[in-house]
């Protein structure tokens, strides 16, 4: 098979390893925080959850000094528990898959911020329009080096938090989720075929807020690799 231009595969990297987890699609979970629902305007009831997704090269790498995004005076980080999608069940499957089917659908974890140009977001719900300028731009999924399942210890049990130049903005537990990790995947298996490579945001923590030139995020989830990522000084 012969390409007009070579393809560009993204791709995450994982712990201790030298092969890399190459991306297919990013698929982010809408308010599956409680506390955060309701810092949104929303009900934290336990409804069906809301899915939105970003590409696949709006992944970056750990440790990068980004530029800050374009067209928009106000952008918001939201860190989030990343759950990389491989094995059997989805190769064979994929779809409409068991609360067991999606659990074993689990390569691993990561530390993810969503960004999000909440003015652009603000201003596309007021107009029922899509949000994909708000949350699908360049560099808006960093994602740290993968952790094998395996080797992640008690995921439901880990604390996830977020400081912003050494503060700490966000803060809570990934027991806090309204829907669990195989609730998420086998709910968003009834909507798309997944595929091995996809990766799953799962929501965020309360505590939200804006962030600027200059300013450096760390995203933490306890067994994985901390995110460290940044904006360079200057528009």
């Amino acid at each position: 098979m012969k390409y007009l231009f070579d393809p560009v595969t993204p791709s995450v990297a994982i712990v201790a390893q030298i092969e890399r987890f190459p991306v297919n699609r990013i698929y982010c979970v809408g308010r599956n925080y409680a506390a955060h629902a309701r810092e949104m305007g929303g009900s934290p009831e336990r409804e069906s959850p809301f899915f939105f997704s970003k590409p696949s090269n709006a992944v970056t790498d750990n440790g990068a000094m980004l530029p800050f995004p374009s067209r928009t005076q106000d952008l918001h980080h939201e860190v989030e528990l990343v759950v990389a999608l491989s094995g059997e069940a989805l190769a064979n499957k994929g779809q409409e898959l068991s609360l067991v089917e999606a659990k074993s659908a689990i390569y691993g974890y990561a530390v993810g911020i969503d960004f999000t140009r909440r003015d652009l977001q603000a201003e596309a719900k007021e107009n029922a329009r899509p949000w994909d300028t708000a949350k699908g731009f360049d560099n808006s999924a960093p994602v740290s080096a993968i952790t094998p399942a395996a080797q992640a210890g008690s995921i439901e049990s880990a604390t996830i938090s977020l400081l912003v130049n050494g503060e700490l903005r966000q803060l809570g537990m990934i027991s806090d989720l309204i829907w669990n990790i195989p609730e998420l995947i086998a709910e968003l298996s009834t909507y798309y075929r997944l595929r091995p490579g996809d990766l799953i945001f799962t929501g965020t923590p309360a505590g939200v807020s804006a962030v600027g030139p200059g300013d450096v995020m760390e995203g933490r989830i306890d067994n994985l690799e901390t995110l460290k990522i940044g904006f360079s000084a200057s528009l």
